[in-house]
């Protein structure tokens, strides 16, 4: 017995250490282009991870490492930053821009950004030079990159850092039924009335619109351009993504449905022991005994971007308050603070919210924002500016653990109003904590997730088993319009027959009639 138990333990090293030894081998290109920050800190654990597993890691981003790590190479393409600030400009610019005006900025945002990419000189002489496994890379207005698959000869796993929307479920031909699942733009839960479900179906359907005749031309174009040996078309490359991993979990959003290659981390960026607080900050928090509120506008919006007046409103709704305040405020300077206002330009944002005296987030609603409160278990104060931020909102305010007000709603009462009732009714507390258990009971952490389906593809030479087999059909054949359309023509074909036949025995039977009645009045 203690030789078979002794073998079995030999088996299963030999086999773990194959498998590691794999996965070891690999050369891993990720490409986050997109400069805002969100995207990635999110990925930048997995990255890592991969890294410290042996697998030699190439990061083409606008976020370079600030200390070398091992096995870890950056690019840098600091041009997308300054797209990024023009964004950010525009958008506290607040000037009305129409659906159709945000959708062609974020489309040139994306071939610009594709653009400075591919004509990065350590891009193009990595193309030229170098093999790379396996691609991870964000798609999000730039589905030219997919062509580095082909090039390169590797598999590709795609990021979504907002969980799915219809371009990423098409990807895989992944079902959302909008009966169901609303639109990421839109504050509806899943159990829409009949005017939320014919919005989200006019809103769906814009975006396809717009996808199809105004982002993707702007990507063929670049797609030709850059990779104009290609074998596959760019849509056929946007059908050879090996997995799709998403941010997204059932229990922070609602259940739906997934093909095997779309799997959830939500929360991947989370560490399971927050990072130590400055030393400063942790007996600030630990000497607020009536309890603190961490306030934070999040890492695109600054909130030094807010009006004067809008800023004044929020120090007079604080003023009276016996908590104190943490508020990620971008300047120095703030005119008329409160003394239990404490501001800073950043914030190490999970590491405030673990700690115990922390009681109550007011945030915009960002997703990565949201996850953090939720795994850390703190009610939200959701002032929602502008993408998914008004669905993640009014998700957290339908299960019960959030409330929300619009920016143009705040007022030092409404502000106090609100906060008082989140911290003195226990229920909201209650709430986000049972949620925070739910989130936070899986077999395996989201990063272990996301490294054992990483390695899953490169082991499996890209996983096409796990593809749904629906990426082979067009539209048509995928939606059975050619079905819908035979049977259609069918029925008329059998229902004109039914008509002629009616016909026909109409005729025979009052013709024979009139014809008996003929010979009887002969007769």
């Amino acid at each position: 017995m203690k030789y078979c138990n002794t073998l079995v333990i030999a088996w299963l090293l030999l086999i773990t250490s194959t498998f590691h030894n794999l996965g070891n081998a690999a050369k891993i290109l990720s490409i986050f282009g997109y400069p805002g920050p969100s995207q990635y800190i999110f990925i930048t654990p997995l990255l890592k991870a991969l890294a410290k597993r042996g697998h030699e890691v190439v990061s083409i981003s606008t976020f370079p490492q600030k200390e070398p790590v091992e096995n870890f190479r950056d690019v840098a393409v600091m041009e997308n930053s300054k797209l990024f600030e023009q964004m950010l400009t525009d958008f506290a610019g607040g000037a009305e821009k129409s659906y159709f005006s945000e959708f062609m900025n974020l489309a040139l945002t994306g071939k610009a950004m594709v653009t400075n990419i591919l004509e990065n000189a350590e891009v193009r002489q990595m193309m030229a030079e170098e093999h790379f496994d396996l691609l991870i890379v964000e798609i999000f207005f730039s589905e030219a990159l997919l062509g580095l698959a082909e090039h390169f000869k590797a598999p590709v796993i795609t990021v979504s850092t907002f969980g799915t929307i219809n371009f990423m479920d098409d990807l895989v031909r992944n079902p959302s039924p909008l009966s169901y699942i609303p639109h990421l733009a839109l504050p509806y839960g899943n159990r829409m009335s009949l005017m939320e479900r014919i919005g989200n179906v006019v809103m769906q359907t814009l975006d396809d619109l717009n996808f199809n005749f105004v982002m993707l031309p702007f990507q063929e174009e670049l797609y030709g351009k850059y990779f104009p040996n290609a074998r596959l078309s760019l849509e056929e490359a946007r059908r050879n993504v090996s997995l799709v991993l998403l941010n997204d979990h059932f229990t922070l959003r609602s259940a739906r449905p997934y093909v095997p290659n779309m799997i959830e981390v939500g929360g991947l960026h989370i560490k399971r022991q927050p990072d130590p607080l400055p030393q400063d900050l942790q007996e600030l928090l630990d000497k607020a005994e009536n309890g603190v509120i961490y306030f934070s506008l999040g890492s695109n919006i600054k909130s030094k971007d807010l009006s004067a007046q809008k800023i004044q409103m929020f120090l007079e709704a604080f003023r009276n308050l016996k908590y104190t305040i943490l508020w990620k405020f971008e300047e120095d300077n703030l005119p008329n603070k409160p003394g239990n206002v404490i501001t800073r330009k950043w914030f190490p944002q999970p590491s405030v919210l673990a700690h115990p005296n922390v009681k109550l987030f007011i945030s915009h609603g960002g997703y990565l924002s949201t996850t953090e409160t939720i795994y850390h278990g703190k009610p939200i104060l959701g002032i929602p500016l502008l993408g998914d931020q008004f669905m993640n909102v009014k998700n957290a305010v339908k299960a019960g653990y959030a409330l929300s007000l619009s920016l143009d709603q705040v007022t030092p009462q409404t502000l106090r109003k609100t906060i008082l009732e989140l911290l003195t009714n226990p229920v909201y507390t209650q709430n986000v904590q049972q949620r925070s258990k739910q989130f936070r009971d899986t077999p395996l952490t989201p990063l272990e997730t996301a490294i054992y389906w990483t390695e899953y593809v490169l082991r499996h030479e890209g996983a096409v088993h796990m593809r749904n087999a629906g990426v082979e059909l067009n539209f048509i054949q995928y939606h059975n319009i050619d079905v819908y359309l035979i049977l259609f023509v069918v029925f008329v074909a059998v229902l004109k027959l039914l008509i002629v036949v009616c016909r026909l025995l109409m005729k025979h039977v009052c013709g024979g009639a009139n014809s008996n009645q003929n010979k009887i009045k002969a007769n």
